[in-house]
């Protein structure tokens, strides 16, 4: 499927590695133009060994810094002189396995620093040149940790039930550019691995349904090209139907 996709600017937020990774990878082979904005400049730069430079650039970003963030989107600005398309993709995990009680004030402000502040902040120094542009659209990756409390994760999933939030607010404020939100839920990533103990080995065998960081993509790219146009301040839950399931017993079929 074609998604209209090509000379498109697409800015994607914690684009360095995971599921932000996949996005940058799959928009380029859309035909758009690119830029990646991440703190890690060493994982930034391995992008551009890998990409090339023709359409793609790497800003190195702070996203919970308000400065840092307009300073990233003007310097897309300058090279591609536009924007259509932000994807909100930079996050962390924060504490896992820890109850409320033994949590950290600063271990909580970090985790909405990024996972809300930054999105928050991405979104607001875009709008005005998503705004210009007709059929300009964000995505958020948000998580199926929006809907459904993990134990020892709980700034995390309040982090990304915010995001989910937040985005129909942006829906709903600025009616001119569609938002959505792709909540998945384990999706194979260093993140992932490193916070549910399988580094080494992977998910193979782990009993846990993980998708592909390219799965996520996919629906991404869709919701943020114009073959989407009627969707606008909804979410896509991608968790192999787990939501769907009552906590009734199983009734087995004859």
């Amino acid at each position: 499927m074609n998604l209209g996709l090509t000379g498109k600017v697409i800015v994607v937020t914690g684009g360095a590695s995971g599921i932000g990774k996949a996005c940058a990878h799959a928009a380029l082979q859309e035909g758009a133009r690119v830029a990646v904005l991440d703190a890690n400049v060493e994982l930034g730069q391995a992008l551009i060994g890998q990409f090339g430079d023709m359409n793609f650039m790497v800003v190195p970003t702070d996203v919970t810094d308000e400065r840092s963030v307009s300073a990233a989107i003007g310097a897309v600005v300058d090279r591609f002189k536009a924007i259509d398309s932000l994807i909100a993709c930079a996050g962390i995990s924060g504490p896992v396995g820890k109850r409320v009680i033994d949590i950290e004030q600063s271990e909580w402000d970090r985790v909405m620093a990024v996972n809300i502040r930054g999105v928050f902040l991405s979104a607001k120094h875009a709008l005005p040149y998503l705004e210009a542009r007709g059929g300009s659209t964000i995505v958020l990756v948000a998580s199926d940790s929006s809907l459904f409390a993990t134990a020892g994760m709980t700034p995390y999933c309040t982090s990304k039930a915010a995001a989910l939030m937040l985005a129909k607010g942006l829906s709903v404020d600025h009616p001119s550019v569609r938002v959505n939100s792709v909540c998945p839920s384990v999706v194979d990533t260093p993140m992932s691995r490193r916070d549910l103990g399988v580094e080494a080995r992977g998910f193979d065998g782990t009993g846990i349904p993980a998708m592909a960081p390219e799965d996520v993509a996919r629906h991404v790219l869709f919701l943020a090209s114009p073959v989407s146009s009627p969707a606008n301040g909804t979410a896509a839950v991608l968790d192999f139907g787990y939501a769907v399931r009552s906590g009734f017993p199983e009734i087995a079929f004859d």
